[in-house]
């Protein structure tokens, strides 16, 4: 068995955002010429993460923030230390890096068996980025509608000090606006690559820490099995967590939401397609666009396609967007026990 799994989901995304700082993001395509929402890879995995825990009904690992004060007594941004333990799944599965200020400890670091890419448009003409100024007053309630204006020593003027001053303009002060609040619509895809290797497996090697010698002693006294894959010594999750893992991360896999405070406008995110391969190039294959005008008005035709070399597994609403054969009401339980499967078929403790 290959120790790579590959995933590509296709899903469709009505009028929502991605919101970070600014508002919807996006990048400029210079081929065809428009600006592309995308959710970053990120925020993708954070999302995918919390989907875990709340499966496994856990906590994630706490996160202790350092603040440093120098010596004209101002706050500074200091170190952000982890945890650095496989008993979080959100570690296990994340990853992690803890270096302390000064090289007084060894640094320790993880790299993530999962990588996750951004959810970009499956071609830049079959979706975009939308604005709209949106309203959040109460201009059509007078009676819950406040309005105070301060004049320049911070108190408030009286009604007839207010129209002198707007006297001769346009100004409302009952119409209050959000600007350019963009949506992101069309055809969405994101990839993940799983490394098989490493799912459950956390390096002993101290040349390169992952662990300090202290949390080794302690997996091993909790029943973490001694064992070896590609990169060296390792200690392997005991069995009965594995299992449980694999069932939340088949499910977290496919059914992941952007519900955290960097996403707002809700939308179902149906998923249309999920493609699943031991070769990676076969993904893009199974679930592309095919440009069918290269002209100044071109357009793209979405297609999944099952010769393509990945097994497929098609939901009923893909057959909205594209022609279909093959869809089912069961497509997305499908494609979970195919992941449970090949997640469950790889020997973790024997790595050759």
């Amino acid at each position: 068995m290959k120790p790579y799994i590959y995933l590509r989901g296709l899903r469709h995304i009505d009028l929502s955002v991605f919101c970070v700082e600014s508002g919807q993001k996006s990048y400029w395509d210079p081929v065809f010429k428009v600006q592309v929402p995308f959710s970053s890879g990120q925020q993708v995995k954070r999302s995918i993460l919390d989907t875990i825990n709340s499966e496994l009904l856990v906590d994630p690992s706490s996160v202790t923030f350092v603040f440093d004060v120098n010596n004209k007594g101002a706050l500074g941004e200091g170190e952000v230390l982890s945890l650095c333990d496989p008993q979080y799944y959100d570690q296990l599965l994340g990853g992690w890096m803890k270096a302390a200020k000064g090289g007084k400890e060894r640094t320790l670091k993880r790299r993530s068996p999962f990588s996750i890419s951004a959810m970009r448009l499956l071609h830049p003409l079959l979706g975009g980025r939308f604005s709209e100024n949106a309203t959040f007053d109460r201009s059509d309630r007078p009676e819950i509608h406040k309005v105070v204006v301060r004049d320049a020593s911070g108190k408030p003027m009286s009604e007839e000090a207010i129209e002198e001053l707007l006297a001769g303009t346009d100004r409302s002060l009952y119409r209050k606006w959000i600007p350019d609040n963009a949506r992101a619509t069309g055809l969405f895809v994101y990839d993940v690559a799983i490394d098989l290797r490493t799912l459950f497996a956390v390096s002993v090697n101290q040349m390169e820490p992952e662990l300090t010698k202290e949390k080794v002693e302690e997996l091993k006294e909790k029943g973490w099995i001694s064992s070896r894959n590609v990169f060296g010594e390792c200690l392997i999750m005991p069995k009965e967590h594995r299992d449980k893992a694999i069932l939340a991360i088949a499910k977290a896999l496919i059914n992941w939401r952007i519900s955290s405070n960097q996403s707002r406008t809700f939308s179902l995110m149906e998923t249309l397609a999920i493609a699943i391969s031991d070769n990676a190039n076969s993904l893009a294959g199974a679930i592309r666009a095919k440009l069918i005008d290269d002209s100044e008005k071109a357009k793209a035709k979405p297609i999944v396609d099952e010769t393509a070399g990945a097994e497929l597994f098609v939901t009923l609403p893909c057959s909205g967007y594209m022609v279909t054969e093959t869809e089912s009401a069961d497509a997305l339980q499908r494609a979970e026990e195919r992941l449970i499967e090949l997640l469950s078929a790889f020997d973790y403790e024997n790595q050759k």
